[in-house]
């Protein structure tokens, strides 16, 4: 049994939800989704040599949710042109701190990774290096908690994305005064789930909800939905 929940296989279209902690790629010898899919994939299938695995897009390692991977190269290519073309709609579920005055609205900035760090920040709109980042929100629930003694108010906001920046939720949300519970890069005082000794596999209150896209190879509308991880529980 693979240790990883499978939301679809079609064909050459795997699709996965993606646990928090966890790298969608990485280096030879390092855990990741992909090294996990693959091995699943080798061993089911009896795979004499290499096993292919297309990545036509990625998710943080602190965020959780629907991710989309293909067993072929056309397919691969199939699916990563549509994401090029921005044809493919991503909703992400996101519990921040405070919340926003609007009930829905639509973000607008400019973004920059900086060089050699796995950071990025909001930028000029004029700066050569940025890139501009848009996304559109709707809070569907604002809640109250307590945190070390005190009230604190938070939102929980739908989001889909137009483009698709580095931590471009994470950041957006971060510079307006709501930043994602649990992400301490970018501002949060306030942990979310397991709080593990390697802060690598803590997770951030950002999920990668649905996806909307065609299938790579039968052109059909496909809709994908994954399940919200358990320590979302602990906001009710």
């Amino acid at each position: 049994m693979p240790d990883f929940e499978i939301l679809l296989e079609d064909g050459p279209l795997f699709a996965v939800n993606k646990p928090v902690g966890l790298l969608t790629q990485a280096a030879p010898g390092i855990d990741s989704l992909e090294h996990r899919i693959k091995d699943f994939l080798t061993v089911r299938d009896h795979k004499p040599g290499r096993c292919y695995l297309g990545i036509p897009h990625r998710l943080d390692r602190p965020v959780s949710g629907v991710i989309l991977f293909a067993k072929h190269v056309r397919a691969a290519r199939r699916l990563a042109e549509q994401f090029e073309n921005r044809t493919v709609k991503k909703t992400y579920w996101a519990a921040v701190e405070n919340s926003p005055e609007e009930d829905a609205g639509t973000w607008r900035d400019s973004i920059k990774k900086i060089p050699n760090q796995p950071i990025a920040v909001i930028a000029l709109s004029d700066d050569a290096e940025a890139r501009e980042a848009i996304l559109h929100y709707r809070v569907f629930q604002r809640f109250q908690y307590e945190f070390d003694g005190r009230k604190r108010f938070g939102a929980l906001l739908e989001i889909q994305l137009e483009t698709g920046r580095m931590h471009q939720i994470r950041i957006q949300a971060a510079s307006r005064g709501f930043p994602v519970l649990g992400d301490f890069q970018y501002g949060s005082t306030i942990p979310f789930g397991e709080q593990f000794e390697d802060a690598r596999l803590r997770g951030i209150a950002l999920h990668a909800r649905s996806i909307a896209f065609q299938h790579p190879m039968t052109h059909v509308p496909m809709l994908l939905n994954a399940p919200l991880p358990p320590m979302w529980q602990e906001l009710k």
